[in-house]
């Protein structure tokens, strides 16, 4: 008789977990009362920069700039810390395209480096050996939401004299040494888009420090202009990159829950990595004592198929959706194997130092396991739930576990 829901026996949980958006009321009634203002735009409106202040507090950074999403946000900030043509940036291998396009949109080169095996985040000893003398920035990915390691990466930015920008996009409310990432970098970039933390719909945000990095960066956003300089004089290249007042408003509804959601996402993340570490065969990805809160976009642990049988990871993933667990494998293949970098698909952005880089030949151990082997993710909204629902991914884990010889597959 079957113990295994995949083969028709009764399943884990039936519930589903925590759907995402939560608190729609708010959302709508503080959309709505921006619609009916009339003041639709940033440039008439107050919500925005309302939503620049408190998130940039949120992180504990001076600044805030909003901009229509996050692969905007990253583009800009390269910009604004002075990228040009040809110059090299330092990007991980495993991450969202929005890492490495940006850095092609701003007409440089994404120099990818694995990442570490334990954190899944830069590998700083592979960023070090990386540099080179057209290298200018490190673009540190809070991958998953667990900050990179901002003290050996901010230590070889120094003795190199490179920029550090944080692609936050998936880390709102993470901290790192008692700091909140976005602003320990000469400058950061959030998402907003709809999977994220904190979102609505499309977004983003970058936050700094510096206040001619911020200067710059508001400039880009908004068609080169300065303020408080005449509305139609334009000072440098740029587009109309702002958020419109409407995403304004529904972020700072949103943001009311921020802190009491980034804070469960976190303990529930710990409680699950305690106990999914004593299941054989299951390796929760670490988090550094550093590390004083992880946002947990999305919870990750490294699945091995030995202890499994050689069941395949995809055939496991597919057992653990049938008890009721909504697990995901997460990138399928490391970013230097996109279509795009492996036949040079640049279109307008085509350069020749880019042109010269073969990213078909690139090999990196660790990233290659997590995509093909190893990485099994949740996303954020799962976190959201009990802990008898923590409970559930672990008892279904470990049921697989006992009894892998049902699911047959190998490989």
């Amino acid at each position: 008789m079957p113990q295994l829901a995949i083969n028709g026996a009764a399943p884990v949980r039936t519930k589903p977990f925590p759907a995402w958006p939560m608190n729609l009321d708010e959302s709508a009634q503080a959309a709505a009362e921006t619609v009916r203002s009339g003041r639709w735009g940033s440039i008439q409106g107050e919500q925005v920069r309302s939503l620049e202040q408190r998130f940039a507090a949120f992180q504990q950074a001076a600044h805030g700039i909003a901009v229509s999403n996050g692969t905007t946000a990253l583009c800009l900030a390269l910009q604004a810390v002075g990228i040009e043509p040809g110059d090299e940036v330092i990007v991980s291998a495993y991450t969202f395209i929005a890492s490495a396009s940006s850095i092609v949109m701003s007409n440089a080169v994404p120099v990818f480096v694995d990442i570490d095996p334990h954190t899944y985040n830069l590998d700083p000893d592979r960023v070090e050996q990386a540099v080179t003398s057209r290298t200018r920035a490190v673009m540190a990915v809070h991958f998953a939401g667990l900050p990179a390691d901002m003290d050996r990466l901010g230590e070889i930015a120094g003795r190199h004299g490179l920029a550090v920008i944080e692609d936050a996009a998936q880390a709102h409310g993470a901290r790192w040494g008692g700091r909140s990432v976005g602003g320990i970098g000469a400058i950061g970039a959030f998402s907003f888009q709809s999977s994220k933390n904190l979102n609505a719909g499309e977004g983003g945000i970058m936050l700094t420090d510096d206040d001619d990095l911020a200067e710059a960066a508001r400039s880009l956003a908004d068609c080169g202009h300065v303020a408080p300089g005449p509305r139609y004089n334009h000072y440098r290249m740029a587009g109309n990159n702002r958020m419109t007042e409407i995403q304004g408003a529904v972020l700072l509804a949103q943001m009311a829950h921020l802190e009491t959601q980034t804070d469960l996402r976190h303990a529930n993340g710990d409680y699950l990595t305690e106990r999914l570490g004593a299941v054989p065969g299951i390796v929760p990805v670490s988090r550094p004592a550093k590390c004083d809160r992880h946002a947990r976009h999305i919870y990750m642990f490294k699945y091995s198929a030995n202890a499994f049988g050689g069941i395949s990871k995809t055939r496991f993933i597919e057992a653990l959706r049938a008890e009721g667990i909504p697990a995901s494998p997460g990138y399928s293949i490391p970013l230097y194997k996109q279509p795009v970098f492996r036949n040079r698909n640049y279109g307008i952005y085509q350069s020749p130092a880019l042109s010269d880089v073969d990213y078909d030949a690139l090999y990196m151990p660790v990233t290659e396991r997590a995509c093909s082997s190893e990485a099994v993710w949740f996303t954020q909204s799962v976190l959201l739930g009990s802990r008898d629902d923590m409970d559930d991914i672990v008892r279904a884990v470990a049921k697989i576990g006992n009894h892998r010889d049902e699911l047959g597959e190998t490989g």
